[in-house]
């Protein structure tokens, strides 16, 4: 069994929200206002360097216009 710290799970969905982000063509600050979030609070999230909920993930996956699952790919 592979196990991951939480650190690196969170690396990883935002290392995918950003990919998402980018192959979308939007700016990172567009996604934040869209979501309503500072745009300093998005670039946390990309870096992996805030423990986001299933809530904020979700508001993302509608905005990026994907399913959540996307964000764990």
């Amino acid at each position: 069994m592979i196990t991951m710290t939480t650190e690196k799970i969170l690396a990883k969905i935002g290392e995918r929200i950003r990919e998402i982000r980018e192959s979308k063509g939007i700016d990172q600050q567009v996604l934040a206002a869209q979501c309503n979030f500072e745009k300093s609070n998005m670039s946390r999230i990309e870096g992996g360097n805030t423990n986001v909920t299933i809530r904020t993930l979700n508001k993302i996956a509608t905005v990026l216009e994907v399913p959540i699952i996307e964000l764990f790919k």
